[in-house]
């Protein structure tokens, strides 16, 4: 790790005078390590592959040399790629911060927002674009963006920006971009197979690493609890009783999130959610109430592990452990931020032994053991009550009246009888349709021809007990569609 440029500060790092005056304003004033040394690099237009841990600055890392780049090259645009809406918001903001006194305009791409808001943010010519994926291609296919003019292009989480679920979005996007460009490529895990599809974009990359892929914050202390499903319940019970500071609840599932958050409000804490279940307005609310001190609690599903920044969270707790190993770390870096202390408490059911396993391989490290506290007791999580129906009586929109035409003869809507209406005779037509009647009376049964054949030539299947029987035997059974078993004939194919 290089630490003569955090000595010396940001001055060391090629940055413009305009910029340093900017830092200097706004209290920045020694980079990081992932600053010090992503950003002299990223500043000559040399393609960069960061790592380093969660909450180290790596916004800053690539957004000075991108906003730097672009306010000498009038006319070109930077774009940002996330995975989620919060990061976005996120990296809007401290982006904003930094280029607004130049004159440089940045935009939101996301989903969750009215679409029309975002066309009428473009029609201002902003020079960076922070987006996610699929709204980006949204605007891609309507024509309402254009990345011919991109010259600096960021994928920010870039291992889950490359992953099955975002790749062919992301190759989308490349294909709308010019060859001649920087990619930069940053997040704090990046497992080989990333890095493989990762410079299939790039041009001989540099790779800035000031900590091992998959490392955790330094002052973040680790612990899992053996734990039976039914007990987690009362097991948060429990922390939320020691301890009175903020804290952050992962869970695996979206629903997970929202029965633990009733939970938790039915205990007397306040808690908010965050999911892909809620609306953006919902999130913003969320996550600001949890930053004012309003809500005590935030349960999240991964869409947060990537994202949240908030200063004072003081303990994470993995209520489900993740689904893939690497987002334990993005999770429990929530905590312990710049240098700050923190604590991560993860529950495990005794099934998940190897779960457990493929996280210390990722963080390189053995996980800690806190022994089960006793006497816990079972309870089933319970979703909110839905809220009461109106009991408003039904509105009345008075008698319909009948206008269903009646089945006589005739056709008619005439409510007369039936019988009164149907004329006799052997090809009797009604008085109002060319329809034929079907003849009523004693003659009834003597108008159809009998014998072989009809009038209109059509043979009649015979009947009695001359009739020939079928070599196939008997009909199939109508009512079941089965035939009978005894009358099947098996056709049975040789052996080679």
């Amino acid at each position: 790790m290089d630490t003569t440029h955090s000595e010396q500060g940001f001055a060391s790092l090629g940055i413009d005078q305009k910029f340093l005056t900017i830092l200097e304003k706004n209290k920045y004033t020694t980079p990081t390590p992932i600053q010090a040394q992503a950003i002299p690099v990223a500043i000559t237009g040399t393609d960069v592959i960061g790592i380093a841990q969660t909450g180290t600055g790596k916004t800053l890392a690539f957004g000075i040399p991108m906003l730097q780049r672009l306010s000498e090259h009038k006319g070109n645009n930077g774009l940002v790629v996330v995975p989620t809406r919060e990061l976005a918001l996120q990296v809007e903001e401290s982006l904003h911060v930094i280029g607004r006194d130049l004159g440089l305009k940045t935009t939101v791409l996301i989903g969750g927002e009215p679409i029309s808001k975002q066309i009428r943010s473009l029609r201002l010519q902003p020079h960076v674009f922070i987006a996610t994926p699929g709204r980006l291609n949204d605007h891609l296919k309507q024509g309402t963006v254009k990345l011919d003019k991109v010259r600096v292009v960021v994928l920010d989480e870039a291992d889950r920006m490359l992953d099955m679920g975002f790749a062919p979005q992301i190759k989308e996007v490349f294909k709308k971009m010019p060859t001649n460009r920087q990619t930069m490529l940053f997040s704090a895990t990046m497992p080989n197979e990333i890095v493989a599809l990762a410079t299939s974009y790039m041009q001989l990359p540099v790779r800035v690493e000031v900590a091992p892929a998959g490392s955790t914050a330094e002052k973040v202390t680790q612990e899992i609890i053996f734990v039976h499903p039914k007990e987690k319940p009362a097991l948060l019970q429990q922390l939320l009783e020691e301890s009175h500071q903020t804290i952050l609840v992962f869970t695996r599932t979206k629903y997970g999130a929202k029965k633990v958050t009733h939970h938790i409000n039915k205990l007397g804490s306040t808690a908010a959610e965050i999911h892909s279940n809620r609306s953006l307005s919902q999130r913003k609310e969320a996550l600001a109430g949890f930053k004012s001190g309003k809500y005590r609690v935030l349960v999240a599903t991964d869409i947060a592990a990537r994202g949240i920044d908030v200063s004072g969270i003081n303990l994470v707790v993995n209520y489900d452990l993740p689904e893939h190993a690497e987002d334990y770390v993005h999770r429990i870096g929530r905590t312990a931020r710049a240098g700050k202390i923190g604590k991560a408490i993860s529950f495990v059911t005794p099934d998940q032994k190897f779960d457990v396993r493929s996280i210390e391989r990722v963080i390189k490290m053995p996980l800690p053991v806190k022994e089960t506290p006793k006497n816990l007791q079972a309870v089933v999580l319970e979703g909110p009550e839905r809220p009461e129906r109106s009991s408003r009586p039904p509105r009345s929109f008075g008698s319909r009246p009948n206008t269903r035409p009646s089945y006589g003869s005739t056709r008619s809507v005439s409510s007369s009888p039936r019988s009164s209406a149907r004329p006799s005779g052997p090809r009797a037509h009604s008085a109002q349709s060319d329809r034929p009647v079907r003849p009523s009376g004693p003659s009834a049964g003597t108008t159809r021809p009998s014998g072989p054949s009809s009038q209109s030539g059509r043979p009649q299947r015979p009947t009695g007990p001359s009739a020939a029987k079928s070599p196939f035997g008997s009909k199939p059974n109508r009512r079941n569609n089965r035939p009978d078993p005894s009358k099947i004939y098996w056709h049975t194919v040789p052996k080679d």
